[in-house]
């Protein structure tokens, strides 16, 4: 099977850019790049101003990035599962992964208590309406998630928030492994895997325009 496009739902090829990069030789010029001037993703994952301060504060600005990705996985797997269009191998796939999406997020949320940030509102476009779109999507979102782990664990100073981030993250690989598979690619790209940056995660996501906005009190119809 050729290599997956995802300029069928990734509406300015954000998702596509971030796996190329990611594996490839130009990550530097995705790095050097990586800024994002708003959204509501943005919103969600700046760190405040006093961060830098203390290794606590920074340490609830990176579960909290992770909390943001793991509701957008969380919402983009219970769509898909609500509109009943995945069958067989893939169908177990989504209800597996989103139920454990939707765990990551009570985890972290757990974790957090008050200083969690409030639930994003997605619109997920086409991505949740066949299986090949589906497919696409997860592939890329999985990959991501890796990376992002990647990126922010090192920065993590709090031994109990270490320890959520990483028992997250094995199980985030096993997730790209499974559905690259199913999307029959090889279930491991290299003998090492690369970081991507949380400003440039941010970015690519951002891009997507997947997250709509921040939400008040009102629980958004596809969040876990």
């Amino acid at each position: 099977m050729p290599d997956l496009h995802l300029d069928t739902m990734d509406r300015d090829g954000a998702l596509a850019e971030a796996l190329d990069r990611l594996h490839g030789t130009t990550r530097t010029d995705l790095l050097r790049g990586a800024l994002v001037s708003g959204g509501a993703l943005l919103a969600a994952c700046a760190a405040p101003a006093s961060a830098a301060a203390t290794s606590r504060a920074r340490d609830v600005s990176i579960l909290n990035f992770a909390l943001t990705l793991e509701e957008l996985q969380a919402a983009f797997y219970t769509e898909v599962e609500r509109n009943h269009v995945l069958h067989g191998a893939l169908k177990r796939q989504a209800d597996t992964v989103g139920a454990h999406e939707r765990a990551h997020v009570r985890a972290f949320r757990a974790v957090l208590g008050s200083r969690a940030i409030k639930r994003p509102h997605f619109d997920f476009g086409g991505a949740t309406e066949g299986s090949d779109a589906f497919r696409r999507t997860a592939v890329a979102f999985e990959d991501l998630a890796v990376a992002a782990y990647k990126g922010q664990a090192p920065r993590i100073g709090s031994r109990e928030y270490l320890a959520s981030a990483l028992a997250i993250h094995s199980v985030e690989a096993r997730h790209a492994a499974w559905i690259r598979r199913l999307a029959g690619k090889s279930p491991v790209a290299g003998a090492f895997d690369e970081p991507l940056a949380r400003p440039a995660v941010t970015r690519i996501v951002a891009r997507t325009h997947f997250v709509m906005q921040m939400a008040s009190s009102k629980r958004p119809p596809f969040t876990g």
